[in-house]
């Protein structure tokens, strides 16, 4: 089983951690380790003797005195007993600094104070951390806070009051929290600061420790029993009746131990306390506290190891989220942004192929977008009649064509085929403004890319600049399968077209009506004839390119995509430096502020973990 030392010992080691790293309670988060930590809250009106208390505990006189304020930042007194030796103390702000005169562990405490708060009578939560070593105390831990006040005085803000009210209600309303409440005696129990507080936050008593002060400069027939016995307000803990120093004894600098000796006198010869005289004075006190503290400690680490652990495993989760910090080397540095475009590229691949949504938009251009587009092409203008006449006309020359007019057949194709171009192009395009939007959105679902802007602007640009390579290739590969089509006809689909009647003989002389070839070649039913077979055959091409187009954009475009949309940018990575990789790995500014709080609290929880398991606690 843990000794009472190593228990309060190990609650200790855990608050000056939890201060290094930014961690000392009091913010109200309720997610904060300090405040999950056992401790004991000193509080207290202005002039309560608050000061003595602490003094007498420690058996030294080393606390700032004076009027107003004078605790404008809570000190964590941290209180080790030592088997003989020099008394000393020590600061966490100042570790390799060990004080022996208490004269400058007081002056040493105005300066840390005025650090933070300035030469103004404001407040400050971030606490003090003190150390004393000495064979006259016993192990403890005290939280000093302000007194608490009723009225601003000069030099200090109009909100004094209540921020004074809410530090120290910030403390004494934690479920963890021990209540040390100091009450004078010469001053009603029913009017007490310290009393009043206390039981809005505790109204139980459980939490609470009742201290009566200067019970020495009660009224002569007067005493305190009342409250000592618990009938004025009663609490689950005893009373505790203490004999401070008097102002004339400070300012003669009557030793501390004189003074402990003097207060064990006081109530042992007291008419009125000496039935209590074994459950009174300041080191019936320490003992007391340090014997409660260390039974809460050891009840509640259970429940602080869970907290711990749970903590842990929701700050490595946020961690692996916003990701790990990256290693100086070249090599980490090009293994991390290497990592980051294979990430990317999984989420881009699965967009294409439907784990995620936005790939079916591709076949949206070829099942809607590029059939309705060839359906709207002008066909029916272009060989309407009057054109077809004069397209077969112009390929005739002066030199009417004999049997078939191939010539006119081969412009009147060429022309038509051109129309495909818009339609062909017109998909290419719209598969890259596909391809651009799905690479826009894999960017920015791509969580490990998140902390790295100039990254993720970088393969962004990258992914782009592929894609316009990509757009390029395929619109040249769809124009020429249109181009190809008006190369080199399909003899076969002509050769089924079904044959002209052959016309009657020559013209008899004096038959005016007999048809004539020169016309019969350019009359309506043959230029008819002429129009429904290029339809006829451009309609079969248009069935061609219908199937082509979309397996050319495919073949150069989607498929590319997928395999190498980055090889380029690949290449032009491996060949960059160490600095030049750095510069790609700026991370976002808010992003590295936040993982470094992460990481200072992880290693506080892990710190303090590693501290509960060296101590058998059970």
């Amino acid at each position: 089983m843990a000794t009472m030392e190593s228990l309060i010992g190990l609650v200790n080691r855990i608050q000056r951690a939890c201060t290094v790293l930014g961690d000392f309670g009091g913010d109200g988060s309720g997610s904060s380790l300090w405040e999950a930590l056992p401790s004991v809250a000193v509080v207290g009106g202005q002039s309560s003797g608050k000061s003595s208390v602490l003094e007498s505990v420690v058996g030294r006189d080393f606390l700032p005195r004076g009027s107003g304020i004078v605790t404008r930042r809570p000190l964590v007194l941290q209180l080790h007993k030592t088997e003989g030796g020099q008394e000393y103390a020590e600061f966490l702000h100042a570790p390799r600094k060990r004080f022996t005169d208490f004269a400058m562990v007081r002056r040493e405490i105005e300066l840390e104070t005025e650090r933070i708060t300035g030469k103004s009578k404001s407040i400050s939560n971030m606490p003090i951390h003190l150390s004393v070593y000495s064979p006259n105390v016993v192990n403890l831990t005290l939280i000093d806070l302000p007194g608490l006040t009723k009225v601003a005085v000069e030099g200090q803000p109009e909100s004094i009051v209540q921020d004074i009210e809410n530090m120290v209600r910030s403390y004494v309303e934690k479920p963890n929290c021990i209540i040390l409440a100091i009450s004078p005696a010469n001053q009603d129990i029913a009017t007490s600061d310290a009393i009043k507080l206390a039981r809005e936050v505790d109204p139980s008593g459980e939490r609470t420790f009742g201290v009566v002060t200067k019970l020495d400069l009660m009224d002569q027939g007067t005493n305190a029993l009342d409250v000592l016995e618990g009938r004025s307000y009663r609490l689950q803990h005893p009373w505790v009746g203490i004999v401070n120093r008097s102002q004339a004894e400070i300012n003669k600098n009557v030793d501390m131990m004189q003074a402990r000796r003097k207060e064990v006198e006081y109530f042992q010869n007291s008419p009125d306390y000496g039935h209590l005289a074994h459950k009174m004075g300041s080191e019936y006190l320490a003992a007391l506290l340090s014997k409660h503290l260390e039974a809460v400690i050891r009840a509640r680490i259970p429940s602080i190891i869970a907290m711990i652990n749970k903590t842990v495993d929701e700050l490595e989760a946020e961690l692996d989220r916003l990701g790990r910090p990256i290693g100086g080397d070249q090599g980490a540095q090009l293994y991390t942004i290497l990592d980051m475009c294979r990430a990317f590229d999984r989420i881009f691949k699965e967009h294409l192929e439907g784990g995620r949504p936005g790939g079916d938009k591709i076949y949206g251009v070829f099942d809607h977008q590029l059939p309705n587009a060839l359906k709207k092409l002008p066909f029916d203008r272009h060989l309407s009649l009057n054109n077809v006449k004069k397209v077969i006309s112009e390929a005739d020359g002066y030199q009417p064509h004999l049997i078939a007019p191939e010539q006119g057949y081969r412009r009147l194709i060429d022309s038509s085929l051109l129309y495909f171009k818009g339609p062909a192009e017109a998909s290419v395009d719209a598969v890259h403004f596909v391809l651009k939007e799905l690479v826009r959105r894999s960017v920015g679902e791509t969580e490990e890319l998140k902390r790295f802007p100039t990254l993720q602007a970088d393969i962004s640009a990258a992914a782009n600049e592929a894609l316009e390579r990509f757009r390029e290739d395929s619109r040249k590969t769809v124009l020429r399968l249109v181009e190809m089509e008006s190369t080199y006809l399909t003899v076969e689909f002509f050769r089924k077209l079904p044959t002209e009647p052959e016309r009657a003989g020559p013209a008899r002389d004096g038959d005016k009506n007999a048809p004539r070839p020169d016309l019969d070649r350019y009359g309506d039913s043959h230029l008819r004839r002429i129009g429904s077979n290029v339809s006829a055959y451009i309609g079969m091409v248009c069935d061609t390119l219908r199937n082509t187009i979309p397996k050319a954009i495919v073949y150069c475009q989607v498929r590319e995509a997928k395999r190498a949309l980055l090889n380029r940018f690949y290449a032009h990575v491996g060949s960059k430096e160490k600095k030049q990789l750095s510069a790609m790995l700026d991370e976002d500014p808010g992003l590295m502020e936040k993982r470094d709080q992460l990481v200072k609290r992880l290693e506080l929880y892990k710190s303090a973990r590693n501290e509960i398991d060296s101590v058998a606690w059970k």
